[in-house]
Order: structure tokens, then C-alpha cells, then sequence
């Protein structure tokens, strides 16, 4: 036996002797049920540090912000031609720059993914592609019809080869790498709601 055997079963061996106690598997059966994914899909966001309302239209949407948001020069922007009345909706052909000082940005997302409370947007969706990262707060519109329970299925979605750039976000930007403190708004949003429909 060479020395390099022997180095190897030795560290396979306390590989084996140091193996976790086995852990079962989450109950997937009901991943296919819609209300369940709806479900999962809130529970996710929230604990990752969004928000969720469920709204039944845009006039709702506009409530929302008119109360949670609005203020004295405040920018708020969309993608979202419905909301022109509290947002800039013309700003998309705008200079990645210009948009530095965008208080709420709301987008439209592709859709959800249940089991990490992560949404796809495209960058047809984002206006320009530094708009989720660059604004102070983001909202994002989802469809409740487009949460799929998994990232499998989420990959299955975007593997097209007609799809450009795009994005996975899930909750706020947040860091814990500066002196070991939780940071919000570090590389992105300091907050997000979600908008489900």
C-alpha cells in the first residue's frame, strides 16, 4: 500500500465516522397545488425581509403607494403604463445615470419561485438594467397564476434561447460582511414589496 492510498482511506474513513445524522426530506406532495405555492411563496419573501400585498387591481396598487410612499420629491418610477397617475412611466430611454435618485421603481415580474421567494424579471421588464439595483425601494407586480414551486421549473421557463439578460431577485439587498452587522440597501434596494395580483 502506497503512502497515498493510505492518506486517502484515512480520510475517507473520517469522512464516514463524521457523516450527519440523516435528515428527511420536505413533503413535496403538495408543491403542485396552487395555494400552496402561493403560500410558500409569501412565507419565503417575508422571512427573507419582503413584503407581500394582495392586491385585485392597479387602483389598489396606487392606494398602497399613495399611502406608503408618497412625499415630498419623491421619484417614483414603472414600467407599468396603468400607473402613470402616481408614477413617471416615459423615463425607460433615460441614461442609467439619471436614474440615481429614483425613490420606488415598480416593475412587472415574469414570475415566482415558491420555494425561495425569488422573482425573474427580464430587461424588457426593468426599463434599464441598473433600475432594480439603483433605486432606494422596488416594488415588483407578480401574477399569483405565475408562481411555479421550484427553481427547476424556474429554469425550465428562461432556458430559451430568445431570452436576454435577466435577473433572480429575491427580497432586499443585504449584507452582513461590514463589521459583521446586517446592511439593507448595500447593493440594491434597502426594501421590497411584492405586489401579488
Amino acid at each position: 500500500m502506497t503512502q497515498y492510498t493510505a492518506s486517502r482511506d484515512s480520510i475517507l474513513s473520517k469522512i464516514k465516522q463524521n457523516q450527519p445524522d440523516k435528515q428527511l426530506l420536505p413533503d413535496l406532495s403538495m408543491l403542485g397545488q396552487e395555494n400552496f405555492g402561493i403560500q410558500k411563496f409569501k412565507e419565503t419573501l417575508a422571512g427573507i425581509g419582503g413584503n407581500v400585498i394582495d392586491v385585485s387591481n392597479y387602483e389598489e396598487i396606487i392606494d398602497f403607494v399613495q399611502n406608503n410612499y408618497e412625499g415630498q420629491n419623491q421619484r417614483i418610477i414603472s414600467t407599468v403604463q396603468a400607473l402613470t397617475q402616481i408614477a413617471e412611466t416615459n423615463w425607460g430611454l433615460d441614461t442609467p445615470n439619471s436614474l440615481q435618485n429614483v425613490d420606488l421603481a415598480i416593475l412587472e415580474g415574469s414570475f415566482g419561485v415558491a420555494e425561495n421567494g425569488a422573482i425573474w424579471l427580464n430587461e424588457n421588464q426593468m426599463g434599464q438594467r441598473v433600475t432594480p439595483f439603483i433605486c432606494q425601494y422596488l416594488a415588483i407586480i407578480l401574477s399569483k397564476k405565475d408562481i411555479v414551486p421550484t427553481m427547476h421549473q424556474a429554469y425550465q421557463r428562461i432556458a430559451k434561447p430568445e431570452n436576454g439578460f435577466g435577473v433572480f431577485i429575491a427580497g432586499p439587498s443585504k449584507t452582513a460582511d461590514i463589521e459583521q452587522s446586517l446592511v439593507l440597501g448595500a447593493h440594491g434596494a434597502r426594501g421590497l414589496v411584492v405586489f401579488l395580483m
